[in-house]
């Protein structure tokens, strides 16, 4: 379960640090399979006029401290242009089935410019290989979770969930595409207000090996994301991800969110 978009038009959006809107959002998550818990994770997002700054961890909980001792962290930071999100760095590291996982990427004007992995896949002649077309016009998966809208008007409605989403997570270069599928009224957990259900296809581009039974899966699998202005009603982010697997039903979904900035006084509690 790992986690699981232009450098000079950036600076000339930029707002005087003493004058930018900062909004921030703290949070936990609860992960569960099956409807039963399995891990927590944690978020930091910060956007402080048009930077942003993410951070998440995960870690085991519930009957997942008996299935493994796994637990990771990734951080990014970049730019919102727009309706666009352009990164510039990421960095993850995790410890899984007694191997340790780490991805670093440099990130300018939408395409992956460098980029550290480890470890490397073993060498197969049938996995489609990532070439640099593929790390054109792509960003890291931590950035994906962010969605600005063009207009607060926009957000709550089928514009939030109009977008592909084409990500490279170190090894394989992905996309996912939304739909609208409608509003949904929540409450509790730190947010009270509307979420936009998307429905989420993710669509397997390079860096794969297309006659693995998890890639067919993948690839037909059911998926939903619930999306929530984060403090500033013009940017959304997941509430609530649900995947189809073949132990059961993943659940990524708020807990505890704490929001503050501008446009999140309905939000806040």
């Amino acid at each position: 379960m790992r986690l699981l978009i232009l450098p000079i038009l950036a600076s000339a959006a930029l707002v005087h640090p003493a004058q930018a809107k900062k909004s921030s959002i703290g949070g936990l998550y609860n992960i569960s399979v099956a409807g039963f818990t399995v891990g927590r994770g944690s978020l930091s997002l910060v956007l402080q006029g048009n930077a942003y700054s993410a951070k998440v961890g995960l870690e085991p909980a519930g009957i997942g401290t008996l299935l493994t001792t796994g637990k990771g962290g990734a951080e990014a930071s970049g730019w919102l242009v727009g309706s666009k999100v352009v990164p510039s760095r990421y960095q993850m590291a995790s410890h899984a089935a007694n191997r340790d996982f780490y991805v670093a990427l440099k990130q300018g004007s939408g395409h992956i410019r460098g980029m550290e992995v480890t470890p490397q896949f073993k060498p197969n002649k049938e996995r489609i290989k990532v070439t640099s077309r593929h790390r054109q016009n792509a960003m890291d998966p931590l950035s994906a979770a962010l969605m600005p809208v063009r207009s607060a008007k926009q957000a709550l409605g089928p514009e939030a969930c109009k977008r592909k989403l084409p990500v490279f997570d170190g090894w394989t270069r992905f996309d996912i595409k939304l739909s609208y599928k409608g509003t949904k009224d929540v409450s509790g957990n730190g947010y009270d207000g509307k979420v936009v259900i998307c429905k989420a296809q993710w669509v397997p581009v390079a860096g794969h090996r297309p006659s693995k039974d998890s890639v067919k899966y993948m690839a037909k699998a059911s998926m939903e994301t619930w999306l929530a202005p984060m403090g500033r009603d013009n940017v959304l982010i997941p509430y609530r991800i649900s995947i189809d697997t073949k132990t059961g039903r993943l659940v990524v979904q708020a807990s505890k969110l704490k929001i503050s900035g501008s446009g999140s006084d309905r939000a806040s509690r």
